[in-house]
């Protein structure tokens, strides 16, 4: 089969186009699954550059997020059928292959019906951000109805999700974003305020938003200054969760003065790790996020779409920044 395999650690260019053996499948309850689409997710930029998260010879297949055709199933799957439309975030880290391929095997807990209103390349765009989101947001920050919630880069893969999330949940919504064009979407997705970078300091425009008192939830999908400044803007006793490592050089007196829960989220720690059960209830979250999508009430943004071929050019897209939405690599059956 064709697929696009990393070759070292390095630049895009470390990504090449190749024939590999097609994957088989190893045990009763697995699925092998004909991709029509692949998710590009900031994490396989990383890997790329860095290293893969299972250490192992090279070359390897990067991609967690995919959708596809059900095409062959093991003797004990009970839930799926050849000719099933499904989607899934598995594989790519190193370990397992990715989704940069046009075939792949996939645990059947792992795999769910892909929403009936949604295409391939909105389907392969969707699990990891909405699984992160939905952990984010539920799990981590405990989020619920009449409360307060700041989300940074609220039109980015991950906040663009977590603001249709957080106003399903009933929560108020004060998203940070980088342009004008992007303000007016964050507002189209439910943010109540929306807040430029370039007008300076969020911190006291999310203060005055909340009469002083601080929102209730943060979600930190930026780093760096953003989260330190970020510390101020949450009520005493509020949630702060971020996507990334904080650094060393964070000073934490505020964040203790205040109370604060901090939280981390890794939606990948289920693979990483081998825990079924948090595979499992991913999966639920995919399954309650697959009816709001039929329901008209969550929305995939994808910025841009390109063949399989050219994941490296994907690559360098969205290391540039400023991509709304995702960037999903289609495949040819």
């Amino acid at each position: 089969m064709k697929a696009v395999v990393m070759t070292a650690e390095g630049g895009p260019e470390v990504l090449s186009w190749r024939e590999i053996d097609a994957p088989a499948i190893a045990t009763p309850t697995q699925l092998k699954v004909r991709l029509c689409a692949a998710g590009v997710n900031p994490v396989d930029t990383k890997m790329r550059r860095r290293g893969l998260y299972f250490p192992g010879p090279l070359p390897a297949v990067l991609g967690c997020d995919g959708a596809g055709v059900v095409v062959e199933t093991g003797a004990a799957v009970t839930h799926f059928k050849p000719g099933d439309a499904v989607w899934f975030c598995d594989g790519g880290a190193g370990a397992d292959p990715g989704c940069y391929a046009e075939y792949k095997v996939v645990e059947e807990e792992v795999a769910r019906m892909k929403p009936a209103t949604f295409g391939f390349v909105e389907a392969a765009a969707a699990p990891l951000v909405l699984i992160t989101a939905w952990e984010a947001l539920f799990d981590r920050a405990r989020l619920h109805a009449g409360q307060s919630v700041l989300i940074h880069g609220g039109t980015g893969g991950v906040g663009h999700v977590a603001i249709q999330l957080a106003k399903i949940a009933g929560a108020r919504i004060f998203a940070t974003v980088g342009s004008a064009e992007k303000a007016e979407h964050a507002r189209q997705l439910g943010a109540d305020e929306v807040f430029l970078y370039s007008a300076g300091d969020f911190v006291p425009a999310v203060n005055a938003w909340t009469k002083g008192q601080g929102v209730d939830v943060a979600l930190d999908t930026i780093g760096g200054e953003v989260f330190r400044r970020t510390l101020e803007a949450v009520a005493h006793y509020g949630d702060l969760v971020t996507l990334l490592d904080p650094g060393p050089d964070v000073d934490w007196r505020e964040a203790r003065n205040r109370n604060l829960r901090i939280g981390f989220e890794l939606m990948l720690t289920p693979m990483l790790r081998g825990l079924p059960e948090a595979r499992r209830r991913q999966g639920e979250m995919l399954d309650r996020c697959r009816e709001w999508c039929d329901e008209g009430r969550l929305k995939i943004e994808v910025a841009r779409t390109l063949p399989l071929a050219q994941a490296a050019e994907a690559h360098r897209l969205i290391e540039q920044g400023h991509t709304r939405g995702k960037i999903v690599l289609e495949i040819a059956a």
